[in-house]
């Protein structure tokens, strides 16, 4: 398969060169309006130029956005046949990618990502009299003034940002500010280069809630690299694991049908009826064209259907500012359940073979052993070669059997 959990994701070669061209054709083949736009990495305008060709050789209109964040592209896609943006989101910066996008803001369903390769094998091209246009387009302000329509901030409060160099610095730190919320940046320069890993684990972001504590402010919000990401630190400067952000928007937002994945907690199952889909965000898109008020997965991706069917890390970050505002975040935290979590990963080229030898009929969903009390989910990842394990277990001693027993399975695979 050439997509992955979420979209074409591989480090920057020929091959993701060549693939680029042949995306742009195919999606000119049945959309004639397709949206383009690209995070701040290096190797990302080179791409969008290549779709953008692709695009035009098939007779399509290219609408350029720039550098955007992901959630703005589809987002703004409502308005075109499709969408498509340059990112390998959070993964390292010699990595790149595609993300493709429906009207709806919906990631292309895994239907259309088997159509879409199989097209790729025969392409399309106009002669020079009907070749495709470009034309320049602000995508930003529709998709700020839509959160801005949303959100509402009770007090005034102040907010630490870091947008890790990534898309988000386009969008976030003027869409807080025009919500009349005090910001201080950090990393909100899109240099194309990252100052910190991508993905915003709280190993990489201890420096964040020491600012919090020190300057005083309300909370802080941290983007990854396309800016589909937003994790959080509460008012005391502690950083909020994913499964409690979740919780917060679900009991926040009023949200009685949640679409989850199957590595996220059981805490979210005691405010909530919770569908589970496989791990990755374009899963719990899909679920949630079913109906559901709101989903997300432990990663940082929170989807709000009432803007579109992308995780929106802009609209999370101010969506958190107006709670912030309301609420004493920390107690709340403080108030919910708290079941250990345990989560390792461990590389190897082979991990498709060693869980499809497990029995996993896909190897990117993985396998889940459920016991009472906890559960553990071995997978293969999505965007990088490694395996990941995640446990969970009412009280700690359970979590590590969990998680023990999924080592031992991994084990087995490696040794089979």
């Amino acid at each position: 398969m050439l997509f992955g959990s979420s979209g074409i994701r591989r480090t920057f070669d020929q091959t993701l060169v060549d693939t680029a061209l042949k995306i742009g054709n195919v999606l000119a083949s049945g959309s004639s309006d397709v949206l383009v736009g690209m995070d701040t990495r290096t190797t990302s305008p080179l791409l969008s130029h290549l779709v953008v060709s692709g695009i035009m050789s098939n007779g399509g209109t290219a609408f350029l956005a720039g550098i955007v964040p992901t959630p703005t592209v589809a987002y703004n896609t409502r308005s075109k046949k499709a969408g498509c943006m340059i990112t390998a989101s959070h993964n390292p910066e010699e990595y790149n990618g595609l993300k493709l996008f429906n009207p709806d803001g919906s990631s292309f369903t895994r239907a259309q990502q088997q159509e879409t390769e199989e097209q790729l094998i025969n392409l399309n091209y106009t002669d020079w009299q009907n070749l495709g246009k470009e034309s320049i387009i602000d995508a930003l302000t529709p998709h700020k003034d839509a959160i801005l329509k949303n959100v509402h901030i009770g007090r005034e409060i102040s907010v630490i940002i870091d947008c890790g160099n990534g898309a988000g610095c386009t969008l976030t730190p003027n869409l807080l500010s025009d919500a009349g919320i005090r910001t201080t940046t950090i990393n909100c320069n899109p240099s194309g280069h990252f100052a910190r890993p991508s993905e915003p684990l709280p190993e990489y972001l201890g420096y964040v809630g020491e600012m919090v504590k020190k300057t005083g402010a309300d909370c802080a919000v941290v983007h990854d690299g396309d800016a589909d990401r937003m994790m959080a630190f509460d008012n005391r400067g502690r950083y909020i694991d994913g499964d409690h952000l979740l919780m917060i928007f679900a009991k926040y937002t009023g949200a009685k049908q949640v679409v989850t994945t199957s590595d996220a907690s059981m805490i979210i199952d005691e405010i909530a009826d919770v569908r589970r889909t496989p791990v990755g965000d374009a899963y719990v898109s899909e679920e949630l064209m079913k109906g559901g008020d709101f989903g997300g997965e432990p990663s940082g991706a929170w989807i709000f259907p009432k803007i579109s069917l992308c995780p929106d890390g802009p609209y999370a970050a101010a969506l958190f500012c107006e709670i912030a505002s309301e609420w004493d975040v920390a107690g709340e935290i403080d108030a919910m359940p708290h079941y250990p979590v345990l989560r390792e990963s461990f590389p190897t080229s082979a991990a498709r073979e060693i869980l499809t030898g497990l029995g996993a009929s896909s190897p990117t969903d993985g396998i889940r052993i459920t016991e009472e009390d906890g559960w553990c989910l071995i997978r293969a990842s999505g965007t990088e070669p490694k395996i990941r394990i995640t446990a969970e277990g009412k009280d700690p001693a359970k979590a590590k059997t969990m998680l023990a027993k999924g080592k031992e399975l991994v084990r087995q695979g490696k040794t089979a």
